[in-house]
């Protein structure tokens, strides 16, 4: 499968480097606002990098196609590229946090053309803990539930993730608990307190590449999916559902 990525800041190198090296794919170029004309992918010579701005997409396109995008840029390059995507029914994978009400319509009208998938966190790991809390949660509504999240020292918000988490389960955020210790990259837990037990979720953020081993499951799950618009819950559902019917 061939696949152009949209920024090239710390996660999205890390991205480019996960999916440079993944025999399912290949990454033939990757675009950020900012960039040299001659820059490459480290250690990737024929990866490109170029920069957005000034960039003409139909023409970029015609001379590089390819049959997804994975989008770790920012909010507002949706309207950049959208017509585009859909016009090629290019399939899309975006990992933006911070969209707007507007820009998330441009997308879901997107999956009337075309395959998206919109997940703020696409690490598969913290996807999967929040299925799992989701599903204990309805089967035990009685417990209490209480959200932590440890970050490193310099991350002044409360993350974002774990306001994702706390808001998928009806949580307020006041429930959601917030650490900045030294040099940990991510942690999230989810505490289910049971009279006489307690269940903890957890998930550890180890190397910024986890992020590229989300984008690549995604792109696997996605192109097997009809066109629409789908978030990541989506796409595990379809996996477990499939397990079990195999089971």
């Amino acid at each position: 499968m061939r696949v152009g990525l949209l920024g090239y800041g710390k996660a999205g190198k890390a991205v480019a480097s996960v999916l440079a090296a993944d025999p399912r794919y290949q990454l033939r170029w990757v675009l950020r606002r900012q960039s040299q004309v001659n820059e490459h992918v480290e250690d990737q010579p024929l990866i490109p990098v170029r920069s957005m701005n000034g960039l003409n997409l139909s023409d970029w396109l015609d001379e590089h196609p390819v049959d997804a995008i994975v989008d770790f840029s920012q909010a507002s390059s949706v309207d950049w590229y959208a017509s585009e995507v859909m016009a090629r029914q290019i399939m899309l994978v975006t990992a933006i946090s911070n969209y707007t009400e507007e820009s998330l319509e441009v997308l879901q009208s997107m999956g009337g053309k075309t395959k998206v998938l919109c997940s703020p966190n696409i690490t598969l790991g913290i996807n999967f803990l929040m299925l799992a809390a989701k599903l204990l949660r309805k089967i035990a509504p009685f417990a209490d539930v209480e959200v932590v999240e440890q970050h490193f020292r310099e991350k002044p918000e409360v993350s974002g993730t774990a306001k994702k988490i706390a808001q998928s389960l009806s949580l307020t955020d006041d429930r959601v608990t917030s650490l900045r210790v030294g040099g940990i990259v991510g942690h999230h837990e989810v505490i289910f307190g049971f009279p006489h037990q307690t269940v903890r979720l957890t998930h550890d953020s180890i190397r910024r590449e986890a992020f590229g081993t989300g984008a690549a499951y995604a792109l696997e799950a996605l192109n097997v999916c009809p066109t629409g618009f789908y978030s990541f819950d989506d796409l595990l559902l379809k996996s477990i559902r499939a397990e079990l019917l195999e089971s």
